[in-house]
């Protein structure tokens, strides 16, 4: 056991520390290129349908990028944003540069700043600004002039980032006259390919007439490869064709399609899976799902005129003398017997090693069925093949998933994912492709890492009390009939339509202290159950279930009575019989007396703090019913019910007050 003295993370926080360094240390560049064509700048025509579309696709284009821009300065504070617009009649690439004739740079690939997204937001707002920019050129723009303003962007800007994108987004599917400017501009595109960028191609189709890929675009934008560092699987190069003039579907369909292009997927580690003796292949490890929370990159201090960030810094003080301690004189320690066990750095990381190198060894293999669903006790972790250090491992890697899907087996591992990490026993679980309605990929084929327990993980359930009382088949039966009537659509349950709304209150929060915005006042909760469709379909079903579980736990708590041997309590008459004389009421004694801890009694009234006192000591169901009654009533609560009822109203009121 740890000493509570040391602050050392326990070994799990530390990999969350590692797994989050590990993300936070690969940064974006992602340079929007919107075409600023007259047919990209149409209005769609007028519709009374309220859900038609306002926007032009440039419009909807900026929006989009503003969107992007106000989610990726909350959750990837140090990836870099610009927006370059193609096509318009002037040009200003921000350094006074005039070589790349109808390109505009409207934001600057930097990391966003609450004045870039003010600025963004007003442009987007204001059709008048928006209009002396978005004005296009005659001639319009050459695509390879496009293609190589972006590469000395990415190069001037961002030259050793490990993930460069260029998002293009245009209607024109032909932007060339003639075959030399499409040698051109796929020289270019070659360019930015062998400067380690990423062409991605966003393509709107007008109402006219729709996008056709393979005129030119398909040779120019490259599919992603499996070997790509930041995608586990092969991610196809055609992209929804977003459709102007489809209601608001134009701009959900941009955002969708830029969010799946925009969030590579990263590896957690690069490891060998051993097969056998002398028998190893590469594999890469992924965490697709993941719970996520407020990320908090620094401190702010909001005491003056401006918010400012904090430069923090931790010194440790010895207790008796608050002397300085040096980095080199601290010393972890372990409880033993009562004694405290000190090691050095060197021997905590002999004791940490072990247990070998970092490697993923299978033991053996079991059917699928023999793992219990509350086996798993952490997040899984999903591994594909990396031809990096072992060629053939693909093939390898997919000769092993089709084995384990066909006989329904797991294969049992030893896991240790890094360095001074703790080996665990993990479930090699093969996992199928999955796709949606519109037959996209939700969820790649590969293998998925889940953590089993060890012996001394298992915990045993405390025994519960032989009288606890136990449904029935009729109670059974009417709550099936209840959960039948609240199943979800389709009966399945998608987290994208469910956001976090802790999350999202931080963020707007946030937001809107950054941009200078007014605070809101109520958060959007989409959890929140819609009552009345609750009760117009199950309302009867509740009832009944109700009425029913009050007769079911009158008899069960009956006979528990009797099995201990206990008298029921009689219930007195309502009132008397016809004929008979009513008896004179009981005069209740006003005067109350506390039994004190000695049991002697005082004439008078006992404040919080003394109640609170016999609520602690545990001698407070010592009280007479008529000193918690006039208790209670002194503050205002109500003084009807049994004891049981009574103590309990004084515990929930000293719970209030916290005491």
């Amino acid at each position: 056991m740890a000493d509570p003295q040391d602050n050392r993370p326990s070994e799990e926080e530390d990999e969350e520390e590692i797994e989050e360094a590990s993300y936070k240390t690969i940064k974006d560049a992602v340079l929007f290129a919107i075409d600023v064509s007259p047919t990209m700048l149409e209005q769609p025509p007028k519709s009374e349908d309220k859900k038609a579309e306002r926007d032009s696709p440039a419009s909807a284009a900026l929006k989009c990028a503003y969107q992007l821009m106000q989610q990726r300065i909350i959750s990837n504070p140090n990836d870099m944003m610009g927006i370059l617009l193609f096509g318009t009649e002037k040009t200003d690439l921000k350094d006074g540069d005039s070589t790349f004739q109808h390109c505009y740079l409207l934001a600057d690939l930097d990391v966003p700043s609450a004045q870039d997204v003010k600025r963004l937001r007003d442009l987007v707002n204001n059709e008048e600004e928006a209009e002396d920019i978005l004005k296009p050129a005659k001639e319009g723009a050459s695509i390879a002039t496009v293609l190589f303003c972006a590469n000395q962007i990415f190069t001037t800007k961002a030259p050793n980032f490990s993930s460069r994108r260029l998002f293009l987004v245009t209607d024109n599917d032909y932007p060339v006259k003639v075959k030399a400017d499409k040698d051109t501009a796929v020289t270019r595109a070659r360019d930015l390919y062998d400067l380690g960028c990423t062409i991605d191609l966003f393509p709107i189709s007008q109402p006219d007439r729709s996008f056709d890929r393979s005129r030119f675009y398909d040779d120019l934008v490259y599919p992603t490869s499996p070997s790509d560092p930041d995608a586990p699987v092969a991610i196809p190069s055609t992209t929804k064709i977003a459709k102007s003039g489809e209601g608001i579907s134009l701009l959900k369909q941009l955002i969708s399609s830029i969010n799946s292009k925009a969030t590579p997927r990263r590896a957690l580690f690069t490891l060998p899976l051993e097969l056998g003796p002398d028998l190893r292949i590469g594999v890469k490890g992924y965490i697709l799902i993941k719970r996520q929370e407020h990320v908090k990159s620094c401190y702010v201090w909001v005491g003056g005129e401006k918010p400012q960030i904090v430069n923090s810094s931790t010194t440790h003080m010895a207790d008796d003398t608050a002397r300085t301690v040096e980095k080199t004189e601290l010393r972890k320690a372990y409880k033993f017997g009562g004694d405290a066990i000190t090691f050095t750095p060197d021997e905590i990381t002999k004791i940490r090693q072990c247990f070998g190198d970092p490697v993923i060894r299978i033991i053996g293999f079991k059917p699928l069925a023999s793992v219990p669903i509350w086996a798993n006790i952490n997040k899984a972790t999903f591994i594909y093949p990396s031809e990096a250090d072992f060629i053939g491992s693909t093939r390898v890697f997919s000769a092993l998933h089709q084995k384990l899907l066909k006989s329904k087996k797991m294969g049992l591992v030893w896991f240790i994912s890094r360095r001074n990490a703790a080996p665990t026993l993990c479930a090699l679980v093969p996992g199928e492709e999955k796709t949606n309605e519109d037959g996209d990929q939700s969820m790649p084929p590969g293998l998925w890492l889940i953590p089993l327990p060890f012996a001394d993980d298992l915990r045993q359930f405390p025994p519960g009390p032989e009288d606890a009382l136990k449904t029935c088949d009729t109670l059974t039966d009417k709550m099936r009939a209840i959960v039948e009537q609240l199943q979800l659509p389709k009966g399945v349950y998608d987290p994208a339509k469910y956001p976090n709304p802790d999350l999202q209150w931080f963020y707007r929060i946030l937001q809107a202290l950054a941009l200078e915005e007014d605070m809101p006042v109520d958060p959007d909760d989409k959890t929140v159950p819609k009552f009345r469709q609750i009760d117009k379909r199950c309302g009867e079903y509740i009832q009944e279930y109700g009425d029913e579980f009050k007769e079911v736990y009158a008899e069960q708590h009956m006979s528990n009575l009797a099995l201990r041997g206990a008298k029921p309590a009689v219930k007195k008459r309502a009132g008397a019989a016809e004929g008979e004389d009513k008896p004179a009421a009981k005069r209740v004694k006003k005067e109350t007396k506390v039994k004190d801890e000695n049991g002697d009694g005082e004439d008078q009234g006992m404040t919080d703090q003394q109640m609170a006192d016999l609520n602690n000591s545990g001698k407070i169901s010592k009280q007479t019913v008529a000193v918690l009654k006039a208790w209670l009533t002194e503050r205002g609560q109500s003084g009807t019910g049994k004891k049981a009822d009574l103590l309990e109203r004084v515990q929930e009121y000293l719970e209030g007050k916290g005491l």
